[in-house]
């Protein structure tokens, strides 16, 4: 918008209307929307979200990102240090102070503009000083809706700063969950490794005194190929993901060589999230259902002021001139005023174009209300089948392939089976002891999504696939 001008003479009218316009002006404070955001997202952050502007708080945060860096990073752990260790965090929360400020300035009129004229003559008998003040004319008048559409942007502002937040911390959830369940893996896969290469020795020695046939040798040798390969690919993906969840958390080389994880993923809670609970998260508090609607109201209220602005501006003015020659003193004041005729342009594309901005909001705030039903329906339906498939494992799957594993140990004891079918059960009891540490992975990924959903910062979360014991065995025979 053209800013229009108005000009005064009368100091004290002046500062009656400068005072009376500040008073009504938005304003925003980063400390306070750290704060709310604290207060909204008090599961994410406890609290602990903080932006640090001086050597004291950033000596704090490495104080903090040290002591946490101590002992194995536990996943609340790793949100903490996440939260001041990562300079990530800290250029969100910096751009969120200038979108803030930006949203709050949007609501100010600009500072008045004065201005002194002296002209002399060439013989320096004529002398004039004129004296000029001015304000913006729809400035002034349009400082109400200008000030609303302004708190509607730092609202925005605010909620946008939580809804981020809220999704960086869950991601720092999934990096841990995959760094650690990638060790874990690892670390089994190298226990497989170890017993599938001293299968392939027993298999040699076996066969070279006649008790094993070259075909039974090469399974074991080709079973200990496989398990090396394995091995290789699982300490590849601990790496990629440690380093995935270095990222996350903002560490520097010598922090990410002292991070610790622990050898296993949580074990999973008794009992899951009911939908009841979920349901209750479904309304209009949600987070993004409350940004779309603060777009919306931000975009009519900037329309209202874009219609007026558009067509027209206006310069209303006072002058006062003081003459001083051979004569006397001669003073002049009196008041102009200037318009802005729309010959050449009436402002219409630039209506439209606000119209159209407004309509997008309105759009996008009906597919906000109607989407965030059927996103949060399908993360807990993620977040369920991965729990009800990794206590499946916990309670039935890995519980009876051990059983299956003793009684086929009691069988080779009592030389009712051979090697051959020891071996190939053990191998059978790997896949399921990889599957079920896979589930567990999924179920506390999809468990991350569902608590950032439920908030109102949608993610996706996969479901994890079970391997059927019927299947396993089929493989392992």
């Amino acid at each position: 918008m053209k800013h229009s001008i108005l000009r005064f003479a009368k100091p004290l009218t002046i500062t009656l209307l400068v005072g009376s316009t500040i008073s009504a002006c938005t304003t925003f404070n980063i400390d306070d929307s750290i704060a709310w955001t604290n207060d909204e997202a008090a599961p994410f952050t406890a609290g602990n979200l903080e932006l640090a502007r001086n050597d004291r708080q950033r000596a704090a945060r490495l104080a903090t990102a040290d002591a946490l860096l101590s002992e194995p990073l536990s996943r609340d752990a790793a949100v903490k240090l996440a939260l001041a260790n990562s300079p990530s965090i800290q250029a969100l929360l910096a751009r969120n102070w200038e979108n803030g400020a930006n949203a709050a300035q949007s609501g100010r009129i600009p500072n008045p503009a004065f201005s002194l004229e002296r002209l002399v003559s060439d013989d320096s008998a004529t002398r004039d000083i004129e004296r000029f003040i001015s304000f913006g004319l729809l400035d002034v008048l349009l400082i109400p809706m200008k000030t609303r559409a302004s708190e509607k942007g730092v609202e925005a502002a605010l909620i946008r700063l939580t809804t981020e937040v809220v999704r960086e911390i869950s991601l720092v959830r999934q990096a841990w969950t995959q760094a650690v369940a990638a060790r874990q893996i690892a670390a089994y896969t190298e226990q497989v490794q170890t017993s599938a290469k001293a299968s392939a020795e027993m298999g040699r020695r076996l066969e070279s005194v006649g008790n094993f046939s070259r075909l039974e040798r090469a399974r074991q040798q080709v079973f200990h190929a496989d398990a090396t390969m394995q091995l290789a690919s699982a300490r590849n993906a601990a790496v990629a993901a440690r380093e995935e969840l270095t990222r996350a958390l903002g560490l520097d080389d010598q922090q990410a060589a002292r991070l610790q994880l622990p050898e296993q993923l949580p074990a999973l809670p008794e009992l899951p999230i009911l939908p009841d609970e979920v349901t209750q998260t479904m309304g209009e508090q949600r987070l993004d259902i409350r940004m779309a609607r603060a777009s919306l109201d931000r975009a009519a209220r900037s329309e209202g002021i874009e219609n007026i602005s558009s067509l027209t501006d206006v310069e209303l003015g006072y002058r006062e001139t003081e003459a001083r020659g051979p004569e006397g003193t001669e003073e002049l004041s009196g008041y102009e005023v200037e318009l802005r005729l729309p010959l050449f342009d009436w402002g219409g594309m630039q209506r439209d174009a606000t119209r159209a901005r407004t309509l997008a909001a309105a759009n996008d705030f009906a597919a906000t209300v109607r989407n965030a039903s059927s996103s949060l329906r399908q993360t807990y339906s993620a977040y369920r089948t991965s729990y009800d498939i990794s206590s499946f494992y916990r309670d039935e799957v890995v519980p009876l392939r051990q059983l299956i594993s003793e009684e086929t140990v009691m069988q080779y004891n009592g030389m009712l089976i051979g090697v051959f079918d020891l071996l190939a059960d053990s191998r059978t009891q790997i896949d399921t002891v990889l599957s079920a540490i896979k589930a567990a992975e999924q179920f506390w990924i999809a468990d991350a999504a569902l608590q950032a959903s439920m908030l109102g910062s949608p993610m996706n979360a996969p479901v994890a696939s079970m391997k059927t014991a019927s299947a396993a065995d089929a493989a392992g025979h």
